[in-house]
């Protein structure tokens, strides 16, 4: 039985309204979800996406559990990973998009589909090449509550805090996998990371390469399924390395922002 994220509308919670598509820069999205068992909760994400996005892509993590049956009942493409991760799974959604204009979020229910119009119109209106949703500006459900939790707050305010004073910005969440991102920029920019290192260093290579990167408040939901597959236990030690790599070791060839 399907699990209901707490912004789905048949959870009693009532609609709060978004931001529409800027009528004068109608360019088209596509949103591309990650997956790897998230059968309970993947309906309800992909029953509003259909109402927002142009194109629709769930990378099927070689799920067990009906994952990709219930992206294909809503006629909706659906790919399988190569087993190596969240990064890859996404480097993947990149290569196969159709559209210019790309949304990432989580398969999980943290992320509410409604909340992408505000996500992607910088993208459309041509102010950003890179959109980050901010915990810090629009609440978190997520980071506060266990001691866990509570870790893996520090550690992304200490990632966020060692990128605004490296690279001279004011951002406030590096590590959020609700992003938008201009797809000929999330080209040219390499990504290589296989796991979720894959959000910070998409945001250190943009700003080292002189794209336009920016942020909007967007809240974290509870998981509506589930904990974390992620466990800093075991793969801090990439977190760091690829952080002062990137920052310090990385050599890009500045680029000039794009425009629309």
């Amino acid at each position: 039985m399907p699990v209901i994220p707490v912004w789905y509308v048949p959870a009693g919670r009532e609609r709060k309204s978004s931001v529409p598509r800027n009528p004068d820069f109608p360019l088209p999205y596509t949103v591309i979800v990650p997956a790897r068992n998230e059968a309970d909760t993947l309906f309800p994400i992909l029953h509003e996406l259909t109402a927002l996005a142009d194109e629709i892509l769930v990378i099927d993590g070689h799920s067990s559990d009906g994952t990709a049956e219930v992206a294909q009942s809503l006629n909706i493409r659906v790919l399988r990973d190569n087993g190596r991760g969240k990064g890859a799974a996404v480097r993947q959604g990149i290569l196969e998009a159709r559209n210019e204009l790309l949304v990432f979020m989580d398969a999980d229910g943290s992320h509410d589909p409604n909340d992408i119009p505000t996500l992607i119109s910088p993208l459309q209106s041509g102010n950003f090449d890179h959109v980050s949703g901010s915990r810090m500006m629009g609440g978190s459900d997520e980071l506060h509550s266990t001691c866990r939790q509570a870790i893996r707050l520090i550690c992304t305010q200490i990632v966020t805090l060692i990128i605004n004073y490296t690279l001279g910005v004011r951002l406030t969440d590096c590590e959020n996998g609700f992003r938008a991102i201009r797809r000929s920029v999330a080209l040219d920019l390499g990504l290589t990371e296989n796991i979720h290192t894959i959000e910070q260093e998409m945001i250190i290579k943009s700003l080292r390469c002189g794209y336009r990167v920016g942020e909007v408040p967007t809240h974290e939901y509870p998981r509506a399924n589930g904990e974390s597959t992620l466990l800093l236990t075991k793969v801090w030690h990439r977190f760091v390395i690829t952080l002062f790599y990137y920052l310090f070791f990385w050599n890009p060839k500045r680029r000039s922002p794009t425009t629309v």
